[in-house]
């Protein structure tokens, strides 16, 4: 036996702690829900290494604790700390004012300066738009502005507003 495996079978419980600790600095870099549950069964392990059990049983238990944590309560942990998704800095053009800069048409994008950045843009019924044409971002794909006529959205307004829908608002 070799010094190692007799360090760790004489002094067990320091091994399985190591071994916990090992796996909590790994699931704090991946942040993965993974390593941890091997956390909490090096951590009942400790508790169970005081028990006169060989450590091949021990590493046994060790992995089954481990794997039943993992496929047990991983899938609602996961559930419990999903983070909605974050809204990007472009989502905050959708409802704002453009001005063409290139015009649009059926079959070619054009472009406008929004914030100082020069952007796609696509009609978002295939109709053609002239350059300088006051358009209302209304989708994002990709990195093209879905744009309509401001004049269309004004006109389409009170005619929602007269079927009893709301009016979109306008930042």
């Amino acid at each position: 036996m070799s010094w190692f495996s007799l360090y760790v079978v004489n002094h067990s419980p320091w091994f399985w702690l190591g071994v916990m600790i090992l796996c909590l600095l790994i699931e704090s870099f991946t942040l993965a829900l993974t390593t941890v549950w091997f956390a909490c069964g090096a951590l009942a392990m400790v508790f169970v290494s005081f028990l006169p059990l060989p450590f091949r049983w021990q590493l046994l238990l060790f992995l089954l604790i481990s794997c039943a944590l993992l496929v047990w309560t991983r899938p609602a942990a996961i559930r419990h700390f999903k983070l909605p998704a974050s809204a990007l800095n472009s989502d905050s053009l959708v409802g704002r004012k453009v001005l063409l800069t290139e015009a649009v048409s059926a079959h070619q994008k054009g472009a406008a300066k929004v914030k100082g950045v020069v952007w796609s843009v696509a009609s978002g019924d295939g109709s053609p738009l002239a350059a300088g044409t006051e358009c209302l971002v209304t989708a994002i794909e990709g990195a093209t502005l879905i744009v309509a006529p401001v004049a269309a959205e004004a006109s389409a307004a009170p005619a929602a507003a007269a079927d009893g829908g709301e009016s979109s608002a306008e930042s």
